[in-house]
C-alpha cells in the first residue's frame, strides 16, 4: 500500500521552544488515521505544516507523493482541509459560501453539496454568522467533500458540537471514509469518536511521535495493574515499560505498554498481595498514557505488527 502522507523528521520551534519535534509520520492511503495527543502537544501545528501555513524549520513531507513545498494545484485540488473552528466570511450566506469555495476546484460536486445541506437542514438562505457551531461545521463538511478529494485533513472537525449533532456528523463523516481509495488525517479531543471511526493513530507527547500503530494494538497493549500491599508500598522503578505510577493508600497502579511475561515477573517481585489486571478503553489509555513519563522510551511492538508498522513507546 502507497502512503498519501509522509513526514521525515518534521521540526518547528516557537520562541526557542521545539513544539513539533522530528515527526517521521506515515499515514496509508485509504485509511483512516487519528492524529492524537494533550493540549499543545504540537497537533495542529503538524497539520498546519502539511497544509503549508506554517513552514517547518527542518525536515521534509509529501502529501500524495509531492513535497510540500511545491505542491501543483493538480494536487492541491485532491486535497481538502477542514481548519478547527470552521472559519468562513461571517457575512457569506450558506450559498455565498458553496458558490465562493466552487471557484477553487474544477472537479465540484454540486449533488453532493446539495445533499448534505438537505440532510443537515442547512438553507442557502441562512447566514453563516448566524449558524449554531455544530451548522457551521456541517457546512464546513460539506464544502470540504465536495470536490471528491482523495485526502481529507481535518483539524479536530467535532470540537464545540453537542452530543447528538456530533454523532450525526461522524456518521455522515464515515459514509465518505467508506468511498473507495479515500485518505482521512484528522486530530480530535474526543477519543470516543477516534475509537468509532479510526483504524490508525499516531499519538504525539511533548511534541514528539510516541506511538503509531493500530487503534486497537494500542487499546489492547495500555494495561493498569493495581497491587495491594500490607503497609506501605515498595519502589516499582525496575518494572520494565512503565509509563506511569501512582500511590494510593497501600496500593499501587502501574500503567504498562504490553504487560508480558519479563513485567509479570518484575511485578511479583514486588510481592504484593494481591494483582489486578485491568483492561482500558481508548480514552483510558490515552490518559493514562499521556500523563506518564516524557523520557525516551524503548521501542515496543505486538507480536500482530512488527517494528516497522507499530510503535507504543513505554519507560525503561
Amino acid at each position: 500500500m502507497t502512503d498519501a502522507i509522509i513526514t521525515e523528521r518534521l521540526t518547528k520551534h516557537y520562541h526557542g521552544q521545539r513544539v513539533v519535534d522530528s515527526l517521521s509520520l506515515r499515514v496509508p492511503a485509504g485509511s483512516v488515521y487519528g492524529l492524537l495527543g494533550r493540549n499543545g502537544a504540537g497537533k495542529s501545528t503538524a497539520i498546519k505544516m502539511l497544509m503549508g501555513m506554517v513552514r517547518p524549520d527542518s525536515g521534509t513531507a509529501t502529501l500524495l507523493g509531492e513535497d510540500i513545498n511545491s505542491v501543483s494545484n493538480e494536487t492541491r485540488a485532491r486535497i481538502a482541509y477542514l481548519a478547527e473552528g470552521h472559519p468562513l466570511y461571517g457575512w457569506m450566506t450558506v450559498g455565498q459560501a458553496v458558490d465562493f469555495t466552487r471557484t477553487f476546484y474544477p472537479g465540484w460536486n454540486d449533488v453532493l453539496v446539495d445533499q448534505i445541506l438537505d440532510h443537515f437542514e442547512l438553507s442557502r438562505k441562512q447566514k453563516y454568522r448566524r449558524l449554531s457551531r455544530g451548522q457551521q461545521a456541517q457546512l464546513s463538511l460539506a464544502l470540504t467533500v465536495a470536490p471528491d478529494p482523495e485526502l481529507l485533513v481535518l483539524d479536530d472537525p467535532t470540537l464545540g458540537m453537542d452530543t447528538v449533532v456530533r454523532r450525526d456528523f461522524l456518521e455522515s463523516l464515515i459514509q465518505i471514509i467508506q468511498r473507495q481509495g479515500r485518505t482521512i488525517l484528522f486530530s480530535s479531543h474526543i477519543l470516543g469518536d477516534v475509537e468509532r471511526v479510526a483504524d490508525r493513530i499516531g499519538i504525539l507527547v511533548g511534541g514528539a511521535l510516541r506511538v503509531d500503530c493500530r487503534t486497537e494494538t494500542f487499546r489492547e497493549s495500555v494495561r493498569k495493574i493495581v497491587l495491594e500491599f500490607v503497609g506501605t508500598p515498595p519502589d516499582s522503578a525496575q518494572v520494565p515499560r512503565m509509563v506511569n505510577c501512582r500511590q494510593v493508600g497501600t496500593s499501587l497502579e502501574l500503567v504498562l505498554v504490553g504487560y508480558d511475561d519479563a513485567q509479570r515477573e518484575a511485578v511479583e517481585e514486588l510481592r504484593p498481595q494481591s494483582i489486578e489486571v485491568l483492561d482500558l478503553n481508548l480514552e483510558d489509555a490515552f490518559i493514562e498514557y499521556t500523563r506518564g513519563s516524557r523520557r525516551s522510551l524503548p521501542l515496543f511492538a505486538t507480536e500482530n505488527e512488527d517494528a516497522q508498522s507499530a510503535r507504543i513507546e513505554g519507560a525503561a
